[in-house]
């Protein structure tokens, strides 16, 4: 193994020069940060463990506020990251607090070591262990099997947590049928969204058990807790013509001194969650080489459901690219096809779907669409059910059937069948007026009195 702390702070060098920090303050403040917890660890004379960070903390306490300890800790827990990776020391002790106390956040695991007990500040954050409960290994195998069988089942994996989590915390009910557990689940909390959960746990429990022993019957879904969850959905907002025009304008112009490729990227983001009706997921997945200049299509790879599927473009929306990819190339963005397409040229890297998320939904905001707080109002992904009704209009006004045409719009959203892309038609008043005029137009002489006269 590799020996680290180093008085040249070779490896602090190395560590800041493969970061590639734009702002030439940014050194200054990670070389300070760095430095300062090398030489506690030199005064120690230890390996890296949780004593020479609580000294470090304790040390740095008396020189930097609480919120600016914490901050620069992260830098440290980054740093820890590195020298685990690359062998000098044997594993990043924050990590391994995490890990041990089930905590997913370093900033819990700092306050709590910045604690007069640590010890019993520690033990405050200790969360249930994932699956330890009676039926821990039950949900665990059956996790894995659907896996293995090609689905992500990310979403029931964080409702079997869930479940896990208040088994664990009811050990009377460890004796208990599974019916009885899931009726004590479901009265823990009164809102529709929980009773929905609450049965299709049922129905994941019960193919789990029948999978272990055949003679347990399957039992047949209620759809009672599902309509009464589907009430309370929030209805998608169709935006109009201007109101895109206004979000493209405002992306535009958006204020960004530190990141000056940003407002042009969120103009592209814009146009290509509209026109192409990609989800933000799909955003940040883009690569630079799933573009296609040539032809005039964008490769959207390993999407929801595992797909991929290739996308013609508009001409505009083509345009809007090659000026985006123009933009990006002055900005000396990497240009290797693996390369993130939109590229965050403050980090260095791909944006995150959060930051995708906060740039867009502030958007909203700035154009008045949405409240300046709260998550009332018009969503991001309301431009994919605009797309959808937009385009049935536009089929309408050409004389073209759009029942014809639904499996190919299927196809282009990414959905299995026409029946998920069907959830995504709000009927608005200009397409009912157009679907009144093409049945006045089709089938209105079928219910006129014989001559014409009532």
């Amino acid at each position: 193994m590799k020996t680290w702390p180093d008085a040249q702070d070779r490896t602090i060098n190395r560590y800041l020069g493969q970061l590639r920090l734009r702002c030439p303050l940014t050194p200054i403040y990670y070389r300070q940060t760095l430095r300062s917890f090398q030489d506690v660890a030199i005064q120690h004379q230890l390996q890296v463990n949780r004593k020479v960070v609580e000294a470090w903390l304790r040390e740095r306490a008396g020189h930097w506020p609480v919120l600016t300890l914490l901050h620069r800790a992260r830098i440290v827990d980054r740093f820890l990251d590195y020298l685990a990776e690359k062998q000098y020391i044997g594993s990043n002790p924050i990590a391994d607090l995490r890990s041990e106390y089930c905590v997913k956040s370093s900033r819990a695991i700092f306050r709590a070591l910045l604690a007069p007990d640590s010890d019993k500040a520690l033990e405050a954050l200790r969360q249930p262990r994932s699956f330890a409960s009676v039926l821990g290994d039950l949900m665990r195998d059956h996790i894995a099997r659907m896996q293995t069988r090609g689905f992500r089942y990310e979403t029931q994996t964080r409702w079997l947590l869930r479940f896990d989590r208040f088994l664990q915390e009811h050990p009377e009910l460890a004796s208990e049928p599974v019916l009885v557990m899931l009726q004590h689940w479901s009265a823990a909390k009164q809102t529709a969204n929980h009773t929905a959960e609450c049965e299709r746990l049922a129905g994941i429990l019960n193919k789990a058990q029948h999978h272990v022993d055949p003679t347990i019957p399957l039992r047949r879904p209620d759809p009672h807790s599902g309509r009464q969850m589907a009430k309370q959905w929030r209805k998608p907002h169709i935006y109009s013509p201007e109101e895109v025009r206004q979000l493209l304008d405002i992306a535009r112009t958006y204020p960004s001194p530190s990141a000056p490729l940003r407002p042009i990227s969120l103009y592209t983001m814009l146009v290509l969650a509209y026109c192409a009706g990609l989800r933000i997921g799909e955003l940040v997945r883009l690569n630079l080489g799933d573009v296609d200049l040539q032809s005039g299509t964008i490769t959207i790879r390993e999407t929801k459901f595992f797909k991929s599927r290739i996308l013609p473009l508009s001409d505009s929306v083509m345009t809007a690219l090659r000026e985006y990819l123009e933009a990006r190339r002055a900005a000396l963005a990497p240009q290797l096809r693996e390369s993130a397409l939109f590229w965050h040229d403050s980090g260095n890297t791909r944006y995150t779907i959060q930051g995708i998320a906060r740039c867009l939904v502030d958007i909203l905001r700035r154009a008045g669409i949405k409240p300046p707080r709260g998550k009332t109002g018009p969503r991001i992904h309301d431009l994919r059910h605009s797309m959808v009704v937009n385009r049935l209009l536009e089929w309408y006004r050409s004389g073209i059937n759009p029942q014809e045409k639904l499996p190919f719009l299927a196809t282009y959203l990414g959905h299995r069948d026409i029946n998920s892309t069907l959830v995504y038609i709000t009927v608005t008043q200009d397409l009912l007026q157009q679907a009144s005029e093409r049945f006045r137009a089709v089938g209105g002489r079928c219910i006129e009195p014989e001559g014409g006269k009532p």
